[in-house]
């Protein structure tokens, strides 16, 4: 298999079922992996064996994961576990997980003896299709969501297709959002076709070439701004509110269903500083019902508005949104009146319809 979409990141993206052959082919080129570090999911165990076997890589070092342990008490669990095998600064680390997975393996290894070389078995949607590609790795802070982390690019990512059998639908939704979000960035044909699949069972959808359509996006975005210093916050769509719905409700709400409710309440926003038309903003709430994402949050505005109060986009103290001009054209570094903000955040514990109407 080729690397996907001939991206320009300098790392292979592998997308498809059964990546043995790929694995092995790459652990024979870059040499001996030296650790594989896993989430203890038991659920995925039966995967990891065959990459382990695929690898040849040393009994792997499973490590307790949720977004409640991404604090930088783990990243110390993670880093003492790969002193103890005894990886050395010239070694290869291969992670394999989901979305936490991606971004805690990632920053322990990007600061482990100032750095190891890594590459991630993607599991999970959301790690195939956003947290696993483009360098960014991290851990949250009491404080807020990814605030502790650095850039640090893996060597190769491989998005193992197959795995997602192993996932609830609850699962596949998480990066669902994600690639809806991607959607609306892109606009065209790639929202055209989530929206001819999204009457269908998940089961039917196929995974590989929407895998590949989202990647595209964050390939593209993310190779004209590695270091998010303008462009590549248009990734971020919708996760200025999400990051704070996630706070604020002390993470019980997933990050897909923030993402969610974040993609409404971006919309919204838009609609209110005159920049969506109502129509496509019905398209994206069509979309995310008909893939059976949550469209409000029962949590108070003000803790909400309270928590983003910590988001990375901030500059000189003041929000900066994400927003969508239309389909295909969504703006970055927006600075929006706090009236409107809050305005948006009362109806978020509502149903759309005409609460949404009346702007």
């Amino acid at each position: 298999m080729e690397p996907s979409l001939n991206n320009d990141l300098g790392y292979p993206i592998l997308i498809g079922d059964d990546l043995e052959d790929e694995l092995r082919a790459f652990a024979r080129r870059r040499g001996p992996v030296s650790a594989m570090l896993v989430d203890a999911n038991p659920n995925l165990r039966p995967r990891i064996a065959r990459v382990r076997a695929a690898i040849a890589a040393p009994s792997p070092l499973r490590v307790a994961l949720s977004e409640r342990r991404k604090r930088l008490a783990t990243v110390e669990q993670t880093l003492d576990a790969l002193l103890a095998a005894g990886v050395e600064r010239s070694g290869l680390v291969v992670g394999a997980g989901g979305g936490v997975a991606s971004d805690l393996f990632g920053f322990a290894c990007g600061i482990y003896m100032r750095g190891v070389e890594y590459a991630h078995v993607a599991t999970s949607l959301v790690a195939m299709v956003d947290a696993a590609i483009g360098g960014k790795t991290g851990v949250d802070l009491r404080g807020g969501k990814n605030l502790a982390g650095t850039f640090r690019d893996p060597v190769a990512v491989f998005c193992d297709v197959s795995a997602l059998r192993t996932l609830p639908a609850r699962a596949m939704r998480e990066g669902l959002a994600e690639i809806v979000k991607a959607a609306i960035i892109e606009g065209g044909d790639f929202f055209e076709e989530l929206e001819e699949l999204a009457p269908h069972p998940l089961a039917r959808w196929p995974w590989a070439h929407v895998i590949e359509m989202a990647v595209k996006v964050k390939t593209m975005t993310v190779a004209d701004d590695r270091l998010e210093a303008g462009s590549r916050e248009l990734l971020n769509l919708g996760h200025t509110f999400a990051h704070a719905i996630e706070r604020a409700s002390g993470f019980r709400v997933s990050h897909g269903a923030a993402v969610a409710v974040g993609l409404r309440a971006a919309g919204l926003l838009a609609l209110r500083t005159g920049r969506f038309s109502e129509r496509e903003y019905l398209r994206v709430l069509a979309l995310l019902t008909l893939v059976g994402l949550p469209l409000q949050i029962p949590l108070e505005p003000r803790a909400i508005f309270t928590a983003m109060g910590s988001d990375k986009k901030k500059r000189n103290g003041r929000l900066r949104f994400v927003l969508p001009r239309s389909l295909g054209d969504v703006e970055y570094g927006i600075e929006c009146d706090p009236r409107s903000v809050r305005a948006v955040l009362a109806k978020l514990s509502q149903p759309p319809g005409t609460v949404d109407a009346r702007r």
